[in-house]
């Protein structure tokens, strides 16, 4: 997976954004305003990329200890975030499109009615 094809995965995600709130090099998504997924572009670029996305709890666990190159949030709530390292080739595609899903799926289930509504 290359930075393009996880940009353009996120995007087509219903409501999302793309921004940079905390300098130029940190790429952040939301939906409606939540943050659910995060990628440094100049880690990315060095080979050693990794997203950060939302995880419920037990399920992060289950990952973290199945698969090497899925780490606790870097700079997050480690309980709910993993860092899912992308250029290390453990991980198949569909697996990241699945978290990166899971990741979007947790924020909209945590909005209240009214924002949930507004997604349908």
């Amino acid at each position: 997976m290359n930075i393009e094809q996880f940009r353009d995965y996120c995007l087509s995600k219903k409501a999302t954004t793309e921004h940079f709130p905390f300098d130029n090099d940190v790429l952040v998504f939301k939906v409606l305003n939540k943050m659910f997924a995060l990628a440094s572009l100049k880690q990315w670029e060095s080979g050693d990329g990794y997203i950060n996305l939302k995880c419920n709890p037990e399920y992060a666990i289950e990952l973290r200890e199945s698969f090497e190159s899925i780490k606790p949030g870097y700079h997050m709530q480690k309980q709910q975030w993993n860092s899912v390292y992308i250029h290390r080739d453990e991980l198949k595609p569909q697996l990241i499109f699945e978290l990166i899903d899971h990741s979007y799926d947790m924020i909209v289930k945590g909005m209240t009615k009214k924002m949930r509504e507004s997604l349908q």
